[in-house]
């Protein structure tokens, strides 16, 4: 029945959209033999190549070495939807509930970020096919026209630009009958490429002076007098006085990682491209990204091809923190999902889908990135982004470089970057916490939003599930 309803909506390509064409840089070559390097960067995603690029830009001299286990950009990095937030906390709300004191720079911090990210595009001549069209949050449930009337005016309050819509003003921007309102802001959030943007930043990191190895897998670190060997599974080594080990959903080479970064499979549709009167029975012209309000969401977006990006809702965990491609081919999923994007657009129901593809998000208990430290600081890991980290990871690939540099600045004294979110239990008791609480949060969804007693109780310990 699965695969029947597939093949029925265009039997899409198992494949990542935006990672399914020519163009990529490389192929770099595999490390071998011995080297030495100043800074040594584990992961070829977009944590470890703004890391390499910030270092090389702050010290030219510097000499900096990426290790991709795989291919540059191979895991989240070029697997989710373009959606590029201001917010280094997962939202407002969840910034409030967890870094209360910190909030206020926090969000200062986040859309600097999001500027300078655009600046630094610029000049380092990367075009990641930039929209700057904002966001459009929307309700289909009543509870969630609440919750967003509320977001909206705290973000009015504080002098920053939303508006909250009933529906009609809604439907007016995109027409789904599924809408009852939205929140409009038009500056928090771009929409980018994101092959084109790892592509370009990769690209960058070879212009400015660094090495890119793929195919190289981190095997494990350990110090060797007053460096840093990092072993590679093919039997190559290198040295190095600093390493920054940013891998985000996986735990390579670095086992202690996975006590708070555990890997979540999501799940993406690519559509054809719409035709003109397919559009336009739409209405949706302007390059924002939408999400639904729900604890359960979809994201969507335009492309500049003139497809829609689906993806969301189904969000899973597999035990023992299971990761591999048999994950990424769960049809039972992205049969559920196009069923919901054509509940959402009843309209575009002939629409079919080219691709369809999964990867896995690393999330923590509080939602948002996490940093630690080993080998008296000379090694330090981050990641968890919970699936901003699209813009996140420039941030954070700064305050990495600040935590091994052993500098005292700004972002190291944030609490996010200070204190690690609560661990998640070891197995069997992590799968089966996190499938009890998923059960949870489908409930409360369809309990108008209302938080049962398991939910309540993670709440008042500060802790959760989510993608």
């Amino acid at each position: 029945m699965a695969h029947a309803s597939l093949t029925a909506l265009g039997d899409p390509r198992p494949a990542v959209f935006w990672t399914d064409r020519v163009g990529a840089p490389g192929p770099f070559d595999p490390a071998v033999g011995h080297a030495s390097f100043d800074l040594a960067i584990v992961g070829g995603g977009l944590s470890g190549l703004w890391a390499a690029i910030h270092a090389l830009e702050a010290s030219p001299a510097r000499k900096v070495v990426v290790l991709e286990a795989e291919t540059v950009g191979f895991g989240a990095s070029t697997r989710n939807g373009g959606f590029c937030d201001a917010s280094l906390t997962h939202g407002i709300f969840n910034g409030l509930r967890h870094w209360p004191n910190d909030y206020d720079t926090l969000e200062r911090l986040g859309s600097e970020n999001l500027r300078d990210m655009i600046r630094q595009l610029n000049q380092l001549g990367i075009d990641a096919a930039v929209d700057q069209g904002g966001y459009l949050g929307v309700a289909v449930q009543p509870w969630q026209v609440e919750d967003l009337a509320e977001e909206a005016s705290w973000m009015n309050e504080r002098g920053l630009t939303a508006q909250f819509l009933d529906a009609d003003e809604t439907r007016a921007l995109v027409d789904s009958p599924t809408y009852l309102g939205g929140l409009r802001d038009p500056n928090g959030s771009l929409m980018v490429d994101p092959a084109a943007l790892v592509w370009g930043l990769a690209d960058a990191v070879t212009r400015l002076g660094g090495t890119i190895h793929e195919s190289t897998r981190v095997a494990a670190v350990d110090p060797n007098g007053s460096r840093l060997r990092l072993a590679t599974e093919t039997g190559a080594t290198i040295d190095a006085d600093r390493v920054i080990v940013a891998t985000n959903a996986w735990a390579e080479p670095v086992p202690s990682i996975r006590n708070w970064v555990i890997p979540i499979y999501d799940h993406v549709l690519m559509t054809e491209p719409l035709s003109a009167e397919q559009w336009a029975s739409v209405g949706w012209i302007e390059p924002f990204g939408i999400s639904d309000s729900g604890n359960q969401f979809h994201y969507y977006r335009r492309t500049r091809d003139g497809r829609i990006l689906w993806g969301g809702y189904d969000a899973n965990y597999y035990a023992g923190n299971g990761m591999g491609p048999e994950y990424e081919n769960r049809i039972d999923s992205h049969v559920l999902i196009a069923e919901h994007f054509r509940t959402t657009f009843p309209q575009l129901e002939d629409v079919e889908f080219s691709h369809r593809w999964a990867g896995p998000i690393g999330t923590t208990s509080k939602f948002a990135a996490t940093f630690g430290t080993k080998h008296d600081n000379r090694l330090v890991w981050f990641g968890g982004y919970t699936g901003l980290g699209v813009g996140a990871s420039r941030w954070a690939a700064l305050a990495a470089l600040d935590l091994v540099d052993g500098l005292n600045t700004e972002r190291t004294a944030l609490g996010i970057v200070r204190r690690k979110p609560l661990p998640f239990p070891p197995e069997p008791f992590r799968n089966t916490i996190i499938q009890y609480t998923r059960r949870q949060i489908a409930r409360a969804d369809e309990n108008g939003g209302t938080n049962g007693a398991w939910l309540r109780l993670l709440d008042r310990f500060g802790v959760g599930f989510d993608s």
